[in-house]
């Protein structure tokens, strides 16, 4: 029973037990041998409004007198004092209990809700117990005018309800126990089957380790290693192998033909990839040219490659210096947990999720697009490829370019900023020989445009990130094309793969990126790249491969293999034609490979990405006020000022949070419109109007200033 009122079953529970003042064991009724007193006992409807008459407790005694047998009349209802427990904190209470009308009520017997007696003639109770006669002998008779007094609990002993229907209830709820009590052994059948699978799972994984390490030893055999490299190699140029007529149709069209069935098809390049085995390949064409990678066995490609190495390295760019770390923090960081955070937002689109500084990198998502040209120097030796004619190294140096825009992205474990909308970036690299420029365009959804212009060709895309989170780990898919056209007209279109987040909860986080990606050119060549997603047990994780297909005969020309966080090897010519025995390693032409750095922030950034977000001296005067080295969180989160970088990116936000109805009353970005395929196209004028320092109508988002026409404000 409760003290609230709400009574529970008593004979049985612990809290809800009573027991006899002259005994220590509970008692399932409370009835027992006992004397009589009239006495009225002022619960519900006692009529209070009657003084009672006076009396004293000893005139009360009836014929038997003191000895405490029987007083007043021989009628009433049972009544008395019964210790009941209360909780862990109060034990056992006294309690005064009255059974009447098939209603057990109790009452309390100290304090100002106590129960209130007075002696009348009408009415007596039958007491029960010597305590109960010594606390009615001690009540205050004299009592008058005092509150009505209710019960602090009640058991309804009767309601009307036949016994045959309380039968029904009983075979009701006893099946549905039963019932209960079959799922539950259904349930533990299933969990000993889980737990027996999880141990063969581990068993499996152990051998599986085991017999890794075993084949890794065989692998020193020579004959071995080269007959299982073999068979790797042939399934990266057999897949996908089409008909006669699907390379007629490829003729005819002119164009890069896709299947569905390549789309399901990864092959096993573990040997084949190994680490070993291409860097001996590359040492061994490095050894073999001097300047550049080259097949002994093709004078027509070695003579070309060899040339375009050597005029490539001629290409002299002026010196800029660049910082190479980021500024000492000035204060100590303060870890917080992510999955306080995102637990209530599985399944749920990231983008509008506000995660506190801690998980954010100094950079924006601006400036993260202009990271995909940081081996901008394979677009240029593209470029003189195809001067030279040789097409075929044009496409082999795009796609390692493609490739190569995911080697920063190992170690990155801190999302960027998500921009304002109408926010922008500028990056005039004459040291690269590029100048590139972006804007965010859209809210919702939130899309990224950029522009870039090189030595002799162009680089333009929009990309937008549609991210989810579930619960291990986080999915980001891109959506948008990557354009890249040559001064001579050429142009080459890919799309990005995804990209998931592993561990974010638990564990050591890690990206891996998978999928398709397909390099569509105008020309001559196309290809296909196949990003392999990463195991758990993959001892040989980040692999690329794919091959160079010439849009006029469907045939397979080149293929490609490497890690996008290391580097891009190709082999010229169909390995499926060449003679039994044929080691296609001799011939592993190095591409590209990532430049050796050691990292010096908890970000993990290269040192071109450190770059980024630098403000070069002579700079500051000319950038408009939306550029991202302007943006007061992210400057701050750079210096080490968290506790600012929190309290900016709260207010920005606050701000951006009015940007869709920026949008809805008809926002256009400043320097992108889209074209006619729903791209969006740099129109132009940026350049200029920075020579000239001209940004008039160009909007302080970030608000640093006092800005009347801020869109923000309205």
């Amino acid at each position: 029973m409760e003290e609230n009122g709400a009574v529970k079953s008593y004979d049985t529970r612990p809290e809800g037990s009573l027991r006899s003042p002259s005994s220590d064991s509970p008692f399932s009724q409370p009835v027992a041998g006992g004397v009589l007193l009239p006495v009225q006992v002022q619960s519900r409807g006692a009529n209070l409004d009657k003084p009672p008459v006076p009396s004293n407790a000893d005139d009360a005694v009836g014929e038997v007198g003191r000895d405490g047998k029987v007083f007043g009349g021989t009628c009433g209802c049972p009544g008395g004092i019964l210790y009941k427990w209360v909780n862990y904190g109060k034990g056992w209470r006294a309690r005064w209990f009255m059974l009447e009308e098939g209603v057990l009520s109790y009452y309390k017997v100290h304090g100002p809700d106590k129960i209130v007696m007075s002696p009348v003639t009408e009415k007596s109770i039958r007491v029960i117990g010597e305590e109960s006669l010594k606390y009615v002998r001690k009540a205050n008779w004299m009592i008058i005018g005092r509150k009505q007094c209710k019960p602090i609990g009640e058991v309804h002993l009767k309601d009307g309800v036949a016994e045959s229907i309380i039968r029904d209830c009983e075979s009701i709820m006893l099946s549905e126990l039963s019932e209960l009590k079959n799922q539950l052994k259904v349930l533990q059948r299933k969990h000993v089957m889980l737990l027996d699978t999880l141990r063969q799972l581990e068993a499996e994984k152990i051998e599986l380790e085991t017999t890794v390490v075993d084949e890794t030893k065989e692998r020193d055999s020579f004959c071995g290693h080269v007959n299982r490299r073999f068979s790797d190699f042939y399934s990266v140029m057999s897949e996908g192998s089409g008909s006669e007529s699907d390379v007629d149709n490829e003729s005819r069209d002119g164009g890069y033909v896709e299947t569905d069935e390549e789309d399901g098809l990864y092959f096993d390049t573990n040997d084949f990839l190994s680490a070993d085995a291409l860097r001996s390949a590359s040492y061994r064409c490095r050894e073999t040219t001097g300047d550049g990678c080259i097949t002994s066995k093709d004078s027509f490609f070695s003579d070309r490659i060899h040339g375009i190495d050597k005029k490539s390295r001629t290409v002299q760019y002026p010196y800029v210096k660049r910082r190479d770390n980021l500024p000492e923090p000035k204060e100590k960081e303060k870890h917080v947990g992510l999955w306080s955070i995102i637990k209530d937002n599985i399944g749920k689109d990231l983008s509008g999720v506000c995660l506190p500084v801690y998980f954010n990198e100094p950079l924006s998502s601006l400036q993260k697009c202009f990271e995909d040209l940081e081996y901008s120097h394979l677009v240029d030796r593209a470029l003189e490829c195809g001067k030279q004619g040789n097409d075929l190294m044009r496409i082999l140096n795009i796609a390692a370019f493609a490739v190569s825009g995911y080697a920063s992205t190992e170690g990155r474990q801190c999302k960027p900023f998500n921009p304002l909308l109408g926010e922008t970036y500028e990056a005039d690299y004459p040291d690269k020989g590029l100048r590139f420029f972006s804007e965010k365009v859209s809210h919702h959804p939130m899309v990224v445009a950029c522009h870039c212009e090189g030595r002799g060709w162009k680089f333009w895309a929009d990309s937008n990130l549609k991210g989810k989170f579930w619960g291990r780990s986080i999915q980001l898919d891109p959506v948008g094309v990557l354009t890249l056209q040559f001064e001579d007209g050429e142009t080459f279109q890919w799309n990005k793969v995804t990209t998931s987040i592993y561990n974010i909860i638990l564990g050591k986080i890690y990206c891996d990126h998978y999928g398709t990606m397909r390099i569509r050119g105008s020309g001559n060549y196309s290809c296909k790249l196949k990003f392999k997603e990463q195991s758990i047990i993959d001892r040989n994780p980040h692999q690329v491969h794919g091959f160079v297909q010439d849009n006029r005969t469907g045939e397979k020309v080149a293929v490609l293999v490497g890690k996008w966080d290391e580097a891009v090897y190709y082999v010229l010519g169909d390995p499926m034609q060449k003679p039994k025995g044929y080691d296609p390693m001799t011939e592993a032409v190095l591409l590209w490979e990532r430049d050796k750095y050691i990292t010096k922030t908890r970000y993990n950034l290269s040192p071109f990405a450190i770059s980024l977000n630098e403000i070069v001296p002579g700079s500051l005067e000319k950038l408009p006020p939306t550029d991202s080295r302007l943006r007061p969180d992210q400057r701050h989160l750079e210096n080490g000022e968290y506790e600012l970088a929190n309290a900016e990116k709260l207010r920005l936000e606050q701000l951006q949070r009015q940007a869709r109805k920026m949008q809805e009353r008809g926002w256009q970005p400043r320097w992108f419109r889209k074209d006619e395929d729903g791209c969006y196209r740099y129109v132009g004028g940026y350049w200029e109007a920075r020579e000239h320092k001209n940004w008039d109508g160009i909007t302080d988002i970030f608000r640093q200033r006092a800005d009347p026409t801020c869109p923000l404000d309205e």
